[in-house]
């Protein structure tokens, strides 16, 4: 039976597809919606629950890049695999040690990404890889450990975080970026899927449809950005994390 609230979810979860498949950040969107309209659900069974609509976007996004960007597989294949095992060890840890204190340093970094990326203006327009290609998977490996870790610890901005990573450090372009933040993002998603289903927290009857509504939403996000280019890709980018900024920023004054 189609509700209100499952209409409301799928359509978060459409926006939510189309910016996670350009920028990243999609769950800021979903995942505060979720959290409003499923009162008294509890919030590992809302995580859950939103990492198949997750999956099966990025997982869409992936597709849809792979065919036109070019993704130097072995630096970011490492990148992924790393990750989609520490954000294993990052879910467990997060249990132990209190989220606020990382919510001030998250916004720091993402202050100077954000006026780095603004004062740099041709930064992301050009793809030129910077790291010899017997080093790229090493560097890979240290992305996947670092935001792996983060995103099952913490989460908000992982995926403009990867972005702004092989942008910064492996010298790709935002297009390129934007394709390679996706197939770690499908990793990671991936990994959490599979723990959350392990200890029977999923609501599938509220999971397939947001994971179709994502899938869509994905699917024409990564058509957009292809037709658009790098130029759309920064400025939806700077949009994005500026929008992480304030989020954060209001949670940690507030708090």
């Amino acid at each position: 039976m189609i509700t209100t609230t499952l209409i409301l979810l799928c359509l978060f979860a459409f926006l939510a597809g189309f910016i996670d498949s350009i920028v990243g950040g999609g769950g800021l969107i979903q995942l505060p919606a979720m959290l409003l309209l499923l009162p008294g659900v509890p919030v590992p069974t809302i995580l859950g629950t939103g990492k198949v609509s997750s999956l099966a976007g990025t997982a869409t996004a992936l597709r849809r890049y792979a065919g036109q960007v070019p993704i130097r597989w072995r630096a970011v294949g490492a990148a992924a695999i790393t990750a989609a095992l520490f954000s294993f060890l990052g879910a467990r840890v997060v249990s132990l040690l209190p989220a606020g204190l990382v919510r001030p340093l998250v916004l720091g970094l993402l202050v100077v990404i954000a006026l780095y990326t603004f004062w740099r203006k041709d930064f992301g327009a050009i793809h030129a890889p910077r790291l010899p290609a017997n080093r790229e998977p090493l560097y890979g490996v240290a992305v996947g450990l670092g935001l792996g870790f983060y995103d099952g610890f913490f989460g908000p901005g992982t995926g403009s975080f990867l972005l702004f990573a092989f942008v910064g450090l492996f010298g790709y372009d935002f297009l390129t970026a934007s394709a390679s933040a996706k197939l770690v993002n499908v990793a990671t998603n991936l990994a959490g899927v599979a723990y959350f289903a392990f200890t029977n927290q999923i609501l599938y009857k509220v999971a397939l449809p947001m994971a179709v509504c994502n899938t869509l939403g994905s699917a024409l996000g990564a058509k957009v950005a292809l037709q658009r280019g790098t130029g759309f890709v920064r400025v939806l980018f700077l949009v994005v994390v500026c929008g992480i900024i304030l989020k954060l920023g209001y949670e940690t004054f507030r708090a």
